[in-house]
């Protein structure tokens, strides 16, 4: 889950590509060589070099001696067998590994001679080692010691005190709280492990906001959305989001994910049309291919619920995107029902595919779609219809009573689903002839709702820009040298001037 920051200065970039890890190096050797990233991240103070460090854990836990690469890390960062440091890294790794002898001396020995005795003091280098580990143990599926393992090392990364282990205190954070999510009793159980863990969260976000610790409070932030909503504490999340300020510099995957929880608890609290903004936006910030079509494919589903509960259809064009199709096929038949209003279309699609809506934390949501799928037969009847009775809506739309569907129908009225008038006497619903739209101002407001993201889209793309550290004493230095060239210029054409005015009157005294 590494965050992608730009480039800020063209020295530094060429910097870091000759010292980058190639893609056909061994594991080994690209751990040794992210050292030199985070070391130049140390010097240059710039966080992006231990970024483009932590953005090669993901190839790294694909290879198969995953374990193997990161002990000869941790014996080349850490020469001496019996300090600390590394004791409590080897400590993590299976004895297997450690008691085996496939450990490249070339490799080993040239990582000591490039990183030096000052990388092994750096406590950035041990704290990517301990990311590292944290990764391995979770892909190993060792949640126990996984999580005994992050209590103390998140609490070591936070009495350093570092700005430069902000990036990778924000990762070991992440990886604390799910190794404790998948403790048992699983959340949304009120004794689930991942309630004791709410302290030391906000704690760590407390001490973030003091030492504007951005990378840290954002990751920290979306963490305790997560949390309370995998146990169904609304309120708090709630709070928590009211009495607190999400950094408006973090990076674009937290505030994907930021706008995503906070989307899910806007429609909870039945809040759809600001539920619907921030899930908009989250699935247009979302990379729509990648490790990241898992996101943008839960941000869409939940979309779609809430475009449905506004009373909305999705565009089916959104259906047809290859990465979309096979895993929106269960809400592309819900909108179907949903469209037409069938009752009975809508109750099948819910009960054949209740477990994938339970597993995608939709199902209470489309549940609350009954009404909706009995206001839009009515405003279907309603358009077929200048006069329909009531008797006639409760076989179409398998409604028990006419004073069912008499209430179905008033309160459809009322919120403004249907122009239509009740006849109580006769017992029929009548029609009110419809307006043109284009007379009315619900053209220029989807107009102007359009105008606002785009120049919203367009703000955020600006205020993301990075731009090289003292650029402007920069600038103002190369104009204080120009004027002083200027100056001396002017000088020497003054002084050119003289001596040519000198020559002329004596050759014209000679003549």
């Amino acid at each position: 889950m590494a965050d992608k920051m730009e480039v800020d200065a063209v020295n530094g970039e060429k910097e870091a590509e000759t010292v980058g890890p190639a893609p056909d190096l061994p594991p080994e050797r690209v751990i040794i060589n992210n050292f030199g990233l985070i070391r130049q991240a140390v010097n240059a103070f710039d966080s992006r070099f231990t970024l483009r460090a932590l953005r090669s854990t993901s190839t790294l836990r694909k290879s198969d001696n995953f374990a193997e690469a990161i002990l000869q890390g941790i014996r080349t960062a850490f020469p001496k067998p019996n300090i600390g440091p590394r004791k409590v890294l080897e400590d993590m790794l299976p004895d297997s590994v450690k008691s085996a002898q496939h450990q490249q001396n070339g490799v080993a020995s040239g990582g000591k001679e490039k990183d030096g005795g000052d990388d092994q003091q750096l406590p950035e280098i041990w704290a990517y080692l301990g990311v590292l580990v944290q990764v391995y143990l979770y892909d190993a599926k060792e949640y126990e010691d996984g999580a005994s393992f992050s209590t103390n090392f998140v609490e070591k990364i936070r009495s350093w005190n570092r700005r430069t282990l902000d990036p990778i205190g924000a990762k070991a954070y992440f990886y604390y709280s799910l190794f404790h999510e998948q403790l048992l009793p699983l959340p949304p159980s009120k004794q689930s492990p991942v309630i004791e863990i709410r302290p030391k969260l906000l704690a760590a976000l407390r001490s973030a906001v003091l030492r504007k610790d951005n990378d840290t409070q954002a990751a920290v932030t979306v963490l305790l959305l997560r949390n309370y909503i995998s146990t169904a504490d609304i309120t708090q999340a709630d709070l928590l989001v009211a009495q607190t300020q999400f950094p408006n510099n973090a990076t674009n995957n937290q505030v994907c994910r930021y706008l995503y929880y906070l989307g899910r608890i806007r429609a909870i609290q039945l809040s759809y049309t600001q539920a619907h903004e921030h899930l908009e936006s989250a699935t247009r910030k979302s990379p729509t291919n990648g490790p990241a079509v898992g996101f943008y494919q839960q941000a869409t589903k939940l979309l779609i619920v809430v475009e449905l509960l506004m009373g909305d259809i999705p565009d089916r064009s959104l259906f047809r995107q290859p990465s979309l199709e096979t895993a929106l096929y269960p809400y592309f038949k819900l909108v179907q029902a949903v469209r037409v209003g069938d009752l009975q279309a809508f109750l099948k699609c819910v009960g054949v595919n209740e477990g994938q809506f339970r597993k995608d934390g939709t199902y209470t949501l489309i549940l609350r779609l009954r009404q909706n799928v009995i206001k839009t037969g009515v405003r279907m009847l309603s358009l077929s219809y200048s006069r329909i009775s009531l008797r006639d809506i409760c076989t179409r739309l398998s409604i028990p009573s006419e004073e069912s569907a008499e209430y179905i129908t008033a309160k459809a009225i009322r919120d403004g689903v249907i122009e239509a008038s009740l006849d109580h006497a006769n017992g029929h619903l009548v029609t009110t002839p419809q307006r043109d739209a284009y007379s009315t101002t619900e053209p220029s407001e989807a107009f102007h709702a359009r105008i606002s993201a785009l120049l919203g889209m367009r703000d955020e793309c600006v205020m993301s820009m990075r731009y090289p550290m003292d650029k402007h004493k920069q600038e103002i230095q190369e104009a204080a040298k120009a004027r002083e060239r200027e100056r001396e210029l002017a000088k020497e054409i003054v002084e050119g001037e003289g001596d040519v005015g000198d020559d002329d009157d004596g050759g014209f005294e000679g003549m």
